[in-house]
C-alpha cells in the first residue's frame, strides 16, 4: 500500500488491515476505500460508545423537560375545516409544488425474500402486487385526481441500488412517467468492533451499512436532489417507508393544516393502543419537538392522561414526514447526532475465513430522521387511524407481517 494509506491506517489504529494477504486488485480498492473514509468521524463515534455506558441515565432524563405537544386530530375536525385545508393543499398539488420520497434502501432478508423489500410480492385483493407496484398505483391514481404527475424521488442504497433500478425498469415504472422517478443512494458508514476496528467483508472490502433514515438530508443534497426540488418548484415534500403499504403520501389536508399553522415540519401520528405499546411518541423536550422513545418515557408520564382521559404522551410515531423545501436546505450540511447500535455481522478474519459470529460483534451507526425536529420550535401533527394508513411489511410471520398487512390493504381497498 502507499504511504499516505498506511499512515492513515497507523493514525486512526487501523493497522490490523495491513495484515491482511490480499491481491493486487483487492489492495487497490480497498485503498481507494480507505481514503474516502472519514476515520476520524469513526474514531468519535467509537468513543461515544464507551462513554454512553457510564452515563447515569436517572440524571440525564431529569436535564430534560419532557412536555406534551398538541395535535389535530383528523377524526374530530368539522367538515368545513377539513374541506378548507384540503383546498389549500390541493392547490399546492396542482400547481406541481409537491413531491414524494419513499425510503427504500432496505432488503427483504426479513421476510425471507431476496432483493430489495419493493420488489417484494403481496397476494392483495387486487390480485399480485409488488411493493412498488402499490406505491406507483397511489401516484397515478393522484395523477388522475390532481391533473399532475407528482414527482417521486426514491432512496436506495450501495446494496439495492442496482437491483431497484433495474427492477422499475423491467416492469417499465408500472406504467408511471419515467423521467418523473429519480433514484439516489443513502450514504454508509463502516462497521466497527469493540476495539474500534473496521472489519473487512467477503470481498476483502471494509464492510458498511447504511447511516440510518436521518441520513437523508445529506443524501438529498450530495445526489443534487435539493436542486431538482428547486429547479422544478418544488414546495412540499412527503416522506415514507417502502414497507407500509397503506401510507397516504398524497394527503391535501396534512398540506394545507401545515400551511394553515405555518410550519415547515409535519407527521402524521397514530393513538398508541395502550400506555406500554412500544412505538416512539411525539413530545416537546426543553421547550423543542421530538420523538421520545417508549424506552425513555418514564412509566408515570406514559400512563399520565388529559382532561379527557386521553393520552397525554399518546401520539405514536409512524414514520410519515411532511418538509417544506426549506428544511431540506437548511439540514443539507446540519449534523444529526449519531446513535449506535450493537449488531451481530460477519466478517473476513486474517487468514481469509469468513465469519459468522453467534453473537453482537460490530457497533452501527445511524442518524434519525426525527432528530431534525428539534432544529425548529415547533411542527404540525395530524393523527389519524391506524386501519386508514399504517400497514408495515417487516416480519415474514405474526405482527406487522405480509399477512397482517394485506388484511388492512384488503379491507380499505374492497
Amino acid at each position: 500500500m502507499k504511504e499516505e494509506t498506511i499512515s492513515i491506517l497507523k493514525k486512526y489504529h487501523q493497522e490490523h488491515i495491513l495484515e491482511y494477504n490480499l491481491t493486487e486488485k483487492q489492495q487497490q480498492q480497498l485503498e481507494k476505500q480507505i481514503l474516502s473514509i472519514n476515520f476520524e468521524q469513526l474514531q468519535k463515534l467509537y468513543e461515544n460508545t464507551k462513554q454512553a455506558k457510564n452515563i447515569d441515565k436517572k440524571r440525564e432524563s431529569e436535564e430534560k423537560k419532557i412536555e406534551h405537544i398538541a395535535y389535530t386530530d383528523k377524526a374530530k375536525m368539522s367538515k368545513e375545516l377539513e374541506q378548507e385545508l384540503t383546498n389549500i393543499g390541493t392547490e399546492v398539488i396542482k400547481q406541481g409544488h409537491y413531491a414524494v420520497i419513499t425510503m427504500a434502501g432496505g432488503q427483504g432478508t426479513r421476510l425471507g425474500h431476496q432483493g430489495p423489500k419493493g420488489t417484494y410480492a403481496l397476494d392483495t385483493i387486487k390480485g399480485k402486487k409488488y411493493i412498488f407496484e402499490i406505491i406507483i398505483d397511489k401516484l397515478k391514481k393522484a395523477k388522475e385526481e390532481y391533473g399532475v404527475a407528482i414527482p417521486w424521488y426514491v432512496m436506495t442504497s450501495k446494496d439495492n441500488h442496482e437491483e431497484t433500478v433495474w427492477f422499475l425498469e423491467k416492469n417499465k415504472y408500472f406504467g408511471y412517467e419515467k423521467e418523473k422517478v429519480k433514484f439516489f443512494k443513502q450514504g454508509e458508514l463502516p462497521l466497527i468492533d469493540t476495539q474500534g476496528r473496521v472489519i473487512l467483508d467477503e470481498n476483502a472490502t471494509i464492510k458498511e451499512a447504511a447511516n440510518g433514515n436521518g441520513g437523508l438530508f445529506e443524501a438529498i443534497y450530495k445526489n443534487q436532489i435539493l436542486e431538482d426540488l428547486k429547479k422544478h418548484q418544488i414546495e412540499w415534500i412527503f416522506v415514507s417507508n417502502i414497507d407500509n403499504i397503506l401510507s397516504n403520501f398524497v394527503d391535501p389536508l396534512l398540506v394545507g393544516l401545515t400551511i394553515k399553522e405555518k410550519n415547515v415540519i409535519a407527521s402524521k401520528s397514530v393513538a398508541k393502543a395502550n400506555p406500554q405499546e412500544k412505538i416512539g411518541v411525539f413530545c416537546k423536550i426543553n421547550g423543542k419537538p421530538e420523538i421520545i422513545e417508549y424506552i425513555d418515557l418514564p412509566q408515570e408520564m406514559a400512563e399520565k392522561v388529559d382532561e379527557k382521559g386521553e393520552l397525554l404522551y399518546g401520539d405514536g410515531n409512524f414514520g410519515t414526514y411532511l418538509f417544506n423545501q426549506k428544511v431540506f436546505e437548511k439540514l443539507s450540511t446540519a449534523k444529526l447526532p449519531y446513535h449506535a447500535a450493537f449488531k451481530k455481522s460477519g466478517y473476513l478474519d486474517i487468514n481469509g475465513k469468513f465469519i459468522e459470529p453467534d453473537e453482537p460483534n460490530v457497533y452501527k451507526f445511524e442518524t434519525f430522521i426525527f432528530d431534525a425536529f428539534s432544529q425548529y420550535n415547533d411542527m404540525t401533527i395530524m393523527r389519524v387511524k391506524r386501519e386508514d394508513e399504517f400497514a408495515p411489511v417487516k416480519n415474514r410471520t405474526g405482527n406487522d407481517s405480509p399477512e397482517t398487512a394485506v388484511k388492512l390493504y384488503n379491507e380499505k381497498y374492497k
